[in-house]
């Protein structure tokens, strides 16, 4: 049985913001891994839409000027809806927590 890939949601040409500050996972090696390449609001625009087989995710190719990275979609947004908030700051583990 054959398994339809999940489709994309968003389109090609779509412009975007960075959804989350985006780090640098290696595949840039002419930078230094774990820098800061785009922060989290920065525009972009689809420029095209490919597919992770084994994970079976759209990963989006996205212009953000300075650079092109792959994106999950959870890591961008339409340019015209907010922002999702901020992930809550974990709370420290120590000798100070189990108050």
């Amino acid at each position: 049985m054959l398994i339809e890939p999940r489709q994309p949601k968003y389109p090609w040409g779509l412009e975007v913001r960075a959804a989350i500050d985006l780090y640098n996972d290696g595949s840039l090696p002419d930078i230094d891994e774990d820098q800061l390449l785009i922060a989290a609001g920065g525009p972009g625009e689809i420029v095209q839409i490919g597919h992770h087989t084994e994970a079976d995710l759209p990963l989006y190719m996205v212009d953000f000027g300075l650079c092109v990275l792959g994106c999950l979609e959870e890591e961008i947004v339409p340019s015209d809806l907010p922002l999702p908030a901020p992930a809550p700051e974990p709370e420290p583990v120590g000798e100070d927590s189990a108050r």
